[in-house]
């Protein structure tokens, strides 16, 4: 994780990463949000499990082995997985045997080592911990099958910080089976982990922990490798990082705007609303907020009428970050708050249809030995699928490459005199010999052509495996990770914006010092000084840009987008 990401969760400041905390989230299953999700994957806060959903979990996995018991086919228990779904692994005729239950357990403990595939670097640490409380999250909707003590092993793995070793490269995006194995290796004794940082064989990590080894059974293997956990931490990060991005944008373009004494008629209430776009209104208000106050609501001879399409469209191209943005998130909300498992198990599942043979068939009913009737449905489903989130992924990057557009073309802007009426390149009168910023543009056109690269759809890039059976693919891991980057290459292109606006700021102010600027660009102007000063004479700027970033991803903006539960 970068660090400046870090930097905009002020609270990890100043908590080590893993600092025990008295807090803790409960997981429900249902109600997980994004920052409850950050905060246990830093190591801020515990987690504790609600009864109820253990209780779903446990009802789940008797429901699952009655099935097996009974001789149901259930993928990736009683058949085997991908091409070999044809494949009978044993038949219990009524009966869980030694046999039956050692034939489970060796599938299992295959099927954990075969799909261990990963290349690359490891994931950071965070990001994998993340992971795990989206796995555990989903896993407590009562729909996985699995035995109650995979549960309790993330948990485990959370609160005592042991954080497999997983590498970061290698899903296609229908489930990343060949990461998420790797947590389910380390669960049985195998493969490595970090514990607090320091690398070592699992099985060391887990005596030390005092932490009982998993002995797969059932649909365990198949419970913990085919989920999505690990590309939605991805892209958990990268709502994240772009919320900060969006959050700061208008108090950036705000003092961009009286940098350029610019005219405020683009974002007001009445030329919106010839045209009503969704939300339009409110994030034009938002605008208009930050510069409250501000000298450009006073008539000035000489200012123009109307200004560069950078600065008139923005508003346009800022409210439809927010509208992308929210739907990504509300895809994320779904993908973290609900079972991604083929096959689903549905305790009291909805008997709609099942008077159909076809639909019939993955019923089961057993009578249990306090004499009461556990009964549902194991049913094969496509819930592996997180093409709603991947695609929504990708159009919130497609919509902040426009806003990552309109800040460069600001920037340029901000240093021709032809537009700002000051001097070119924003040159102080003590460094008129000298450069100023004409050569600091080339870093941000670069960032912009990086990002031009990102924005495009990756989702539809594949080729059909495991004997054509598995011919579909959404790279949500690798569109995730390119929003991440693309938020991360804007903080410097907003930085390299600020540098640029506060030079022409302190410009304006030395012919009147009376200028007033708006209360929110005010307070985002004066936050910049305190880290770079004013440029009287040619630096070196590699640092100020550096800083500038920071200050970007720090800088406490506005709720422009948000997270709150159940909006789903």
């Amino acid at each position: 994780m970068k660090k400046t990401v870090i930097a905009t969760f002020c609270v990890s400041l100043f908590f080590p990463l893993f600092a025990y905390s008295a807090t803790s989230v409960t997981l429900d299953g249902h109600s997980l949000t994004l920052d409850d999700a950050w905060a246990i994957a830093q190591g801020e806060k515990q987690v504790d499990i609600a009864s109820t959903a253990m209780d779903r979990v446990d009802k789940a996995n008797k429901l699952l082995m009655i099935a097996a018991g009974k001789g149901v086919p259930v993928y990736g228990l009683t058949v085997g997985v991908g091409l070999n779904k044809d494949k009978s692994l044993f038949d219990a005729h009524g009966k869980l045997t030694p046999e039956v239950i050692q034939a489970s357990r060796e599938f299992n403990i295959n099927a954990l080592h075969a799909h261990a595939a990963g290349v690359g670097p490891d994931m950071p640490d965070e990001l994998v911990r993340l992971a795990m409380v989206i796995r555990l999250n989903t896993m407590l909707t009562g729909n996985t099958g699995a035995q109650p003590q995979v549960a309790k092993l993330y948990q485990q793995f959370l609160n005592k910080h042991i954080t497999p070793v997983v590498p970061s490269r290698g899903s296609v995006g229908e489930a990343d089976i060949t990461l998420a194995s790797h947590i389910g290796d380390v669960m049985i004794g195998e493969w490595r982990v970090r514990v607090k940082g320091v690398e070592m064989d699992s099985a060391k990590a887990l005596k030390q922990a005092g932490i009982e080894k998993l002995e797969p059974l059932g649909k365990d293997a198949l419970s913990i490798l085919s989920s999505n956990a690990i590309s939605t931490a991805y892209s958990a990060q990268a709502l994240l990082e772009s919320r900060q991005i969006i959050n700061v944008t208008p108090v950036v373009y705000g003092l961009s705007l009286e940098a350029l004494n610019g005219n405020v008629a683009p974002f007001l209430y009445q030329s919106l609303s010839v045209r009503p776009f969704p939300g339009i209104q409110d994030t034009a208000g938002s605008i208009r907020n930050v510069l409250t106050g501000s000298y450009l609501w006073q008539h000035q001879d000489g200012r123009p009428l109307q200004d560069p399409l950078s600065f008139r469209t923005t508003v346009f191209v800022l409210n439809e970050a927010r509208r992308e943005w929210n739907e990504a998130w509300q895809m994320l909300e779904i993908q973290m708050n609900s079972s991604d498992d083929n096959p689903a198990v549905i305790v009291n599942a909805d008997r709609s249809l099942a008077e159909n043979s076809q639909v019939e068939q993955y019923f089961v009913s057993e009578k249990e030995a306090n004499g009461e009737t556990l009964s549902g449905a194991i049913f094969p489903t496509s819930n592996f699928e997180p093409l709603p989130l991947a695609l929504a992924i990708q159009n919130l990057s497609l919509a902040m490459g426009h806003l990552a557009h309109n800040s460069v073309q600001r920037t340029l802007h901000l240093s021709d005199e032809h537009f700002t009426g000051l001097s070119r390149f924003l040159a102080s009168d003590t460094n008129q010999q000298g450069h100023a910023f004409g050569a600091i543009q080339k870093p941000q056109v670069a960032l912009l052509a990086d990002i031009r690269d990102l924005v495009n759809p990756v989702s539809l890039d594949g080729q059909p495996m495991a004997g054509t059976i598995e011919d579909t693919y959404t790279n949500n891991l690798r569109a995730s990770k390119r929003l991440n980057q693309i938020a991360d290459d804007m903080r410097s292109i907003y930085g390299l914006e600020l540098l640029h606006a506060s030079q022409a700021i302190d410009l304006r102010k030395q012919k009147n010092p009376d200028l007033k600027l708006g209360e929110m660009t005010g307070k985002l102007f004066a936050a910049y000084r305190e880290k770079v000063p004013f440029v009287s004479q040619d630096r070196i700027f590699s640092d100020n840009i550096a800083d500038s970033s920071a200050l970007v991803a720090s800088f406490p903006a506005g709720t422009l987008v948000n997270t709150q539960a159940g909006s789903k």
